[in-house]
């Protein structure tokens, strides 16, 4: 369980981030204001899946929104994306960073029981 609430915190820090960063002047860049909110709000709405709902989906969603959001940053830090280049710096980009890096890890902690059942009863047949 505890695994649960961890990656559930870090998402929703990362939604937070992402809000945070919206209000801060990132809703006036085209492309990247909408993704932040569609990231703001998919985080919160994660967050309460993982709470709620003990079924692999948000395990998968989590992976998979810690995986997105993540490399998006790493493609805008590197060669940009949609004419935006961010840099490593700064508590807000790092704590973002961190709980996406959490986020992926859970996600994959969570679906690993799943996964090895499905492997089990695949050897079985």
């Amino acid at each position: 369980m505890w695994v649960r609430i961890v990656t559930a915190l870090a998402a929703l820090v990362s939604a937070a981030v992402h809000l945070y960063l919206w209000f801060d002047g990132f809703r006036d860049i085209d492309k990247i204001g909408p993704a932040f909110m569609v990231n703001a709000m998919a985080g919160a709405v994660i967050t309460v899946l993982l709470m709620t709902w003990r079924h692999w989906i948000p395990a998968f969603l989590v992976l998979g929104f810690g995986a997105s959001t993540l490399g998006a940053f790493i493609v805008s830090s590197t060669v940009g994306l949609f004419g935006v280049n961010e840099q490593w710096t700064g508590g807000w980009v790092l704590s973002a960073a961190a709980s996406e890096l959490v986020c992926i890890l859970g996600g994959l902690a969570l679906l690993r029981p799943v996964l090895a059942r499905r492997r089990s009863a695949a050897l079985t047949r």
